[in-house]
């Protein structure tokens, strides 16, 4: 081990419990208070609330992120876990996740008295507020299974009033994904709360699995990559779920459901491209968004150790190549690089939203897949050799055996890690993106994802080097 390793090990390590702390932060953050004068509100999080961001800002510049939002929050919930493993976190881990299923069941509980709850919205807004203001129709719709369809709610669980793009499917498969991971020793109360959840959220996945929806940035309905293989990747854990509860009914559904999903995600390949497209049946889409880190965050996300979709997938890892193309060419601070520091990832190509740069979690989600494939590779996969992935082998390079092609893939991991800490400053601090230009930190301030895709890179490096398994 070089020196160089060794001081990017220290690194990392207490990067991780600044992440860990700084994440904890958002979770049940009952002492913050978030002032909306224009809407009249004043919003105080329960216990098992996530904050988006815990900083309390109103677009000044930053933006308001003062809300749960339920892809978010089950980033978040996973990483807890993960943090536990790597004893970042300790006992209070169980607690938090206790307040999460209890917060997540009494959005089940909401006022459903629609429309005087939105008419009394409305009262407290202020008229140059009421254009931000939803319809009274939309809000008349409320029911449980319609709250599941949301993108967010506040974190004292009241419903979000403001124009926001809706419905979304990807948060609720993920929270299932990400409680079907958590280990089943907690109390009897625990696992009857995290039954009822992960329940209710296969049964709606299964339900509108079919459906468009707007994507994980919340810019276009359709059909996405990223929320048809969280949806897939639930129901299939589902499946397995419910067959050891002997319920035979559920797991069939729940496999009938997941591999039609399966099935729906080889049409997102494009050949004539060379990776997978984020999208399709789009209205008036983007053709410069069909290459999207979110096709990385879906397989990170859904954490299929191989097979179609997972890392070993040639097509996924011609994307990746794909994304590391197009942002080495696109970004001053990756054309300006050192020799060992890898490409800053943003999500596609002219993106406008604040600077339009990398973001942390597209930029650590490039890592944490080097670090699986190394992982993966050092434990006796075969890193596949076909035509879709040419290109990707040449850039790692990759070795002439497992061992070989295992470090090579560890060292890319470690040199996108070192550009992560680069733009991170001293005190630890993770905003949601930094400027591609000048690598200054924009846009939400303490982005609580962030954080938890460091945890989950800097957990993914401790299997790659062989220390920890998380």
């Amino acid at each position: 081990m070089t020196d160089t390793d060794t001081d990017l090990d220290g690194w990392i390590a207490g990067q991780a419990e600044i992440a860990a702390t700084a994440m904890l932060r958002a979770i049940s953050a009952t002492d913050l208070v978030k002032h909306r004068p224009g809407f009249g509100q004043t919003v105080v999080p329960l216990p098992g609330s996530v904050l988006a961001s815990p900083v309390p800002a109103s677009y000044d510049p930053d933006p308001d992120y003062f809300f749960h939002w339920y892809r978010d929050s089950a980033i978040v919930i996973d990483a807890l876990r993960v943090a536990r493993i790597e004893d970042l976190v300790g006992d209070v881990a169980e607690t938090r996740l206790r307040e999460f299923v209890e917060f997540t069941l009494s959005l089940d509980r909401m006022d459903r008295d629609g429309r005087p709850a939105h008419a009394r919205f409305r009262q407290g807004t202020t008229p140059d507020f009421l254009r931000f203001v939803r319809d009274e129709a939309e809000i008349g719709r409320w029911t449980a299974d319609w709250v599941r369809g949301e993108t967010r709610v506040n974190p004292d669980a009241t419903p979000d009033f403001t124009r926001w793009d809706r419905p979304q499917a990807d948060g609720v498969a993920l929270r299932a994904i990400a409680l079907l991971r958590w280990p089943n020793g907690a109390d009897e109360g625990l696992r009857t709360g995290l039954r009822a959840v992960i329940e209710a959220d296969l049964a709606f996945t299964l339900a509108h699995g079919r459906e468009p929806s707007f994507d994980i940035w919340e810019e276009e309905l359709g059909h996405h990559y990223y929320t048809t293989l969280v949806q897939a990747e639930a129901l299939g854990l589902g499946a397995a779920w419910f067959a050891e509860l002997d319920r035979p009914v559920e797991a069939r559904a729940c496999a009938v459901g997941a591999d039609e999903l399966a099935s729906r995600l080889g049409e997102f390949w494009d050949g004539r491209l060379g990776f997978i497209r984020s999208r399709r049946g789009v209205s008036g889409g983007s053709e410069r968004k069909a290459l999207d880190a979110a096709t990385l965050l879906a397989v990170i996300h859904a954490g299929r150790a191989s097979g179609p979709h997972s890392i070993l997938d040639p097509r996924v890892q011609a994307g990746v190549t794909a994304l590391e193309s197009l942002f080495e060419t696109a970004y001053a601070i990756n054309r300006d690089r050192p020799a060992d520091r890898g490409p800053a990832l943003g999500r596609y190509a002219g993106d406008a939203y604040y600077s339009g740069g990398a973001y942390y979690f597209s930029t650590l989600a490039a890592a944490e897949f080097y670090y699986r494939l190394s992982a993966a590779l050092r434990d006796g996969a075969d890193l596949p050799a076909a035509a879709e992935n040419g290109r990707f082998r040449e850039r790692l390079p990759a070795g002439r055996d497992r061992p070989a092609s295992a470090a090579a893939a560890l060292r890319q991991g470690d040199a996108i890690m070192a550009t992560v800490r680069a733009y991170t400053p001293a005190s630890g601090a993770m905003s949601e993106q930094f400027d591609q230009g000048t690598g200054e930190q924009t846009s939400a301030r303490h982005l609580t994802w962030s954080y938890a895709a460091f945890i989950t890179a800097a957990a993914a490096r401790s299997a790659a080097t062989g220390r920890r398994r998380a």
